[in-house]
């Protein structure tokens, strides 16, 4: 009996319905319990993480990072709202560039858990549009809000509104620098598809040949990826970036990468890479200046593209034509799980910056699963 199919002492409605693939797609939607399953989630890590401001992917740690993943994979497998985790908390979504996935997901995550939201998703409609000032608007929120969640155009606008901002803020992008929840999202898939992601490699365990088709120095979700990769740096046998620059990464990345110990290698030719490749991370839409690029817009993927029958394919969305709708019902994509399961990294985030893992049930007596201890 698992926790889709009974779980004592919760109510019916506590019980969550796990997303299949639509009929005839071979589309992947890993197991969440296979991440939590006999490896409980460990409290304590993820208590450091509440009052912090989350504001790139360097700030964490590989302890938090595989807690957060598996303390949302049990939020997926178990509905949560009846407990009121986010009762009395108020979040605000700060959306001063266009987003879809990011401000939705995120304003789910908050209603689901019984917070509530106040969205802006628009920053034309707001004092910015006559003149004023981050750091003005971010003392604004301190009235308002228990934590703030924004994206915008400028990659300093992280520093302006924290010159007043004394509640936490949740970095959803912020020009091309990172976008480090979307970097959450990316890993909670992978380490669901391969939960031995989430311990200490076994001895010789294969290692993930793992590829980039994008340019991190330009887009804030690959270099976010990329970055959180490092992380897991005893799992990757080799990084190849596959992008139209000689230099993709960024003098700051170059230096992690090194400083890493990884095996990485910059090529331009995609079809010689693709068959020896695990992981496939993929995006063309970069945000320069004040407009939006479609970079590295020739490496494109289809069905019949040479990828390795084992590979998968992950893709932060929104895409152009660089990932033809053609893979979507294949075995190869990932990238639906990715997005859905982003709701739930979210969820999980959200409770332990704002310190409320305290109102989560007894997960112990849920039939079935073993449970973290507090």
């Amino acid at each position: 009996m698992n926790a889709r199919q009974s779980a004592q002492d919760l109510p019916e409605n506590a019980v969550a319905q796990h997303i299949e693939p639509p009929d005839g797609s071979e589309a992947i939607r890993p197991e969440p319990s296979n991440l939590f399953e006999d490896n409980p989630v460990r409290f304590d890590v993820l208590r450091e993480l509440e009052g912090e401001n989350i504001l790139g992917v360097g700030q964490f740690s590989f302890e938090q990072v595989t807690e957060l993943c598996k303390l949302a994979a049990i939020l997926e497998e178990v509905e949560i709202w009846p407990y009121h985790p986010l009762d009395g908390k108020i979040a605000v979504t700060a959306f001063f560039e266009a987003s879809t996935r990011t401000r939705t997901s995120f304003e789910s995550a908050v209603l689901r858990l019984d917070g509530k939201v106040i969205s802006i998703a628009d920053g034309g409609t707001t004092g910015q549009a006559k003149g004023e000032s981050l750091a003005d608007i971010g003392e604004m929120f301190n009235a308002y809000a228990d934590l703030i969640i924004m994206r915008h155009t400028r990659t300093d606008s992280l520093e302006q509104i924290l010159q007043s901002l004394r509640i936490p803020l949740i970095n959803a992008g912020n020009g091309s620098g990172e976008h480090p929840t979307q970097a959450l999202a990316d890993w909670f898939a992978l380490l669901k598809w391969k939960p031995g992601l989430a311990a200490p490699r076994a001895p010789g365990a294969e290692k993930l040949e793992l590829g980039i088709l994008g340019t991190p120095g330009s887009m804030r979700a690959v270099k976010s990826f990329l970055l959180m990769a490092l992380l897991f740096q005893a799992h990757i046998g080799k990084v190849t970036v596959i992008s139209e620059m000689a230099d993709p990464f960024g003098e700051d990345v170059t230096e992690q990468l090194k400083d890493a110990g990884i095996d990485y290698e910059v090529s331009n030719d995609v079809r010689e890479h693709l068959p020896g490749l695990d992981v496939i991370y993929m995006n063309s839409i970069a945000f320069l200046g004040d407009s939006y690029r479609n970079l590295d817009a020739r490496f494109k993927l289809d069905a019949g593209s040479p990828i390795k029958d084992s590979a998968v394919i992950l893709h932060p969305l929104a895409r152009l034509d660089e990932l033809d709708t053609s893979l979507d019902k294949t075995h190869h994509n990932l990238y639906w799980s990715q997005a859905h399961g982003a709701v739930f990294i979210r969820q999980a985030l959200l409770m332990a910056v704002l310190g409320r893992l305290d109102a989560l049930p007894d997960l112990n007596e849920i039939e079935g699963q073993p449970r973290a201890g507090r």
